[in-house]
């Protein structure tokens, strides 16, 4: 049902309200018309850290602007609040288990979220706008799958519709704990997780192939370990074959994004990572593989203050092509 609901068809879309219907849900009515004063303002995680930067940071900026004297408070997890500075509800989203037991949890926070109004960057806590959470007068809801055209980025989309309903729009930004960073300048950021997806993975000696163009031009390198297990191994291998030595990150993304934000570029795999150096005004090079369609590669294309260059994303684009793309780029940045 995920799948349907990421892919940015319209007709699957339509499916996935069409399934949402078994459980007796329907599109929630939302606000055409934002308030003139709101003392509090809930913002909705969107769950995952990459979408928190890319879209949800962009409406708690706006709220801000919208609304300086309320109190805006961000509903959702404590890794991603981590990396905002902002009040927080923390609530952790059922990521797991029946859709049942989901809209069930979800159901529960309207006695959480009283006395605000409410706003949705279309987040899997309603079920992407099904499931209430406050009066209808006092919801507003963000239609990320359906709104703009093909080609549309959704940090645009999310200021086109914020432009409209609040009047004001938003800049995507991260505020995490002051990490200090050891090594000599300049510094590159590095990030090979892949969120358990491994359709967004070059297979093969890419990696260490990737690491020791970036040792190669850079005096000190940091790599995330990311969350342990299997993927701590296989880049924990990858630097092992690379033959350059590095600085290893273990602790919180909020953390790493700390590091990443005082980089001189970035490059991973399409990940949070890439969201968070695009919001630091960071360059940053993103391996896009595995995206389930042209509308999903462009709606997630990192963007913000950082220059951002995506590579990979071509069906013919092999992994020797994103390695010469990667040094020519890294080559001209460092002549220029």
């Amino acid at each position: 049902m995920e799948g349907l609901a990421d892919s940015f068809d319209p007709a699957q879309a339509s499916e996935y309200e069409r399934l949402m219907g078994a459980w007796g849900l329907r599109p929630l009515s939302s606000a055409s018309r934002a308030p003139e004063r709101a003392d509090i303002v809930y913002v909705l995680s969107r769950v995952t850290l990459g979408a928190d930067i890319k879209i949800t940071s962009v409406v708690l900026d706006a709220m801000r602007k919208r609304y300086p004297g309320a109190r805006v408070v961000f509903v959702g997890g404590r890794k991603s609040a981590e990396l905002f500075a902002v009040e927080h509800c923390e609530v952790e989203y059922p990521r797991k288990g029946p859709v049942s037991a989901r809209i069930a949890w979800a159901s529960h926070l309207r006695e959480r979220l009283q006395d605000g109004i409410v706003v949705d960057p279309d987040s899997r806590i309603t079920q992407l706008g099904f499931v209430p959470v406050c009066e209808p007068e006092h919801y507003f809801h963000f239609p990320s799958r359906t709104m703009g055209s093909e080609t549309d980025n959704l940090t645009d989309l999310t200021n086109v519709w914020l432009l409209g309903v609040f009047g004001v729009e938003g800049e995507a930004y991260i505020a995490p704990p002051h990490v200090a960073i050891e090594g000599e300048r300049p510094i590159a950021a590095v990030s090979l997780g892949v969120g358990e997806n491994e359709s967004k993975r070059i297979g093969g000696d890419f990696e260490s192939r990737l690491l020791r163009l970036i040792g190669e031009r850079y005096r000190t390198v940091w790599v995330d370990r990311g969350a342990g297990g299997e993927e701590a191994q296989r880049v924990t291998a990858a630097v092992d074959t690379s033959g350059i030595e590095v600085r290893f990150w273990e602790g919180s993304f909020a953390g790493f994004a700390s590091v990443i934000s005082r980089s001189n570029v970035y490059v991973g795999y399409d990940s949070a990572g890439q969201h968070a150096a695009a919001a630091s005004g960071v360059r940053s090079f993103t391996i896009f593989r595995g995206a389930p369609s042209k509308a999903f590669r462009y709606r997630w294309a990192p963007m913000g203050r950082g220059e951002s260059t995506v590579l990979g994303d071509r069906p013919e684009d092999t992994p020797e092509d994103c390695i010469h793309m990667l040094q020519l780029a890294l080559d001209r940045k460092r002549l220029g």
